[in-house]
């Protein structure tokens, strides 16, 4: 059974934080780039998986021709289509969900991902029974590291920042929550290291949705799960 609107939520990024989706993307933007003739390493586009797409686009294509940047995002969405059967959930994320939703919070997929990307992340997940909001990116002109996605998602969720957290995987998760008044937990599982997601303000971090849910007794979702 769902939290009531205006309970407490927790806002969870899905790409990385709760599906293991990363390294496809990475794959999917190096096609992309490559039928561009544009040369760019797996590990600068993995360094900026999480971040708006049109930021990405547009930083890694040294701002190319707008026509190429919309030939590039295309080719991305195609790309990743043709891998998304191999989309895993990370492991403890669908336990991770209900746990929290049996605490009486609200699960809210805070994402900035496509609706299409989103339907098909949702679909792995197979947890829309507890799931009480989603987002995507037709809800913001830009994603994440602004804090509008964030902000929707609390919106929606009839929550405020001090009945909220945020877990994500990327340093544009953790920037966007602290520029929307939230505290973020980390979660290595996106390829990102603890020491960059501390720098960005995440704290703690876990390494993944299990780790997460083992220790959820000592974290801020347990807390707003504590009456007052």
């Amino acid at each position: 059974m769902k939290p009531a609107h205006g309970a407490p939520a927790v806002l969870f990024d899905v790409d990385g934080t709760l599906v293991d989706s990363n390294y496809l993307h990475v794959y999917a933007w190096q096609r992309a780039f490559d039928d561009e003739g544009i040369s760019v390493a797996a590990w600068q586009l993995h360094r900026c998986i999480g971040m708006d797409g049109s930021k990405l686009v547009g930083t890694l294509s040294h701002d190319a021709p707008s026509e190429v940047q919309a030939r590039l995002s295309d080719a991305h969405s195609r790309y990743y289509r043709d891998v998304s059967p191999l989309l895993t959930p990370l492991p403890g994320a669908r336990d991770l969900l209900r746990r929290v939703a049996d605490l009486g919070l609200q699960v809210v997929l805070a994402s900035s991902a496509p609706d299409d990307e989103l339907d098909t992340l949702r679909k792995v997940l197979s947890c829309d029974d507890v799931i009480a909001e989603t987002t995507s990116s037709h809800d913001v002109d830009t994603a994440k590291p602004d804090p509008g996605i964030v902000q929707v998602a609390m919106d929606r969720a009839g929550a405020t920042p001090e009945q909220a957290v945020f877990v994500g995987d990327a340093v544009w998760d953790a920037h966007a929550a602290a520029a929307a008044g939230l505290p973020c937990i980390g979660l290595l599982s996106g390829g990102i290291s603890e020491a960059e997601l501390r720098a960005a303000g995440a704290s703690p971090i876990f390494s993944d949705p299990q780790d997460l849910l083992d220790h959820l007794d000592s974290t801020r979702i347990a807390a707003l799960a504590t009456p007052r």
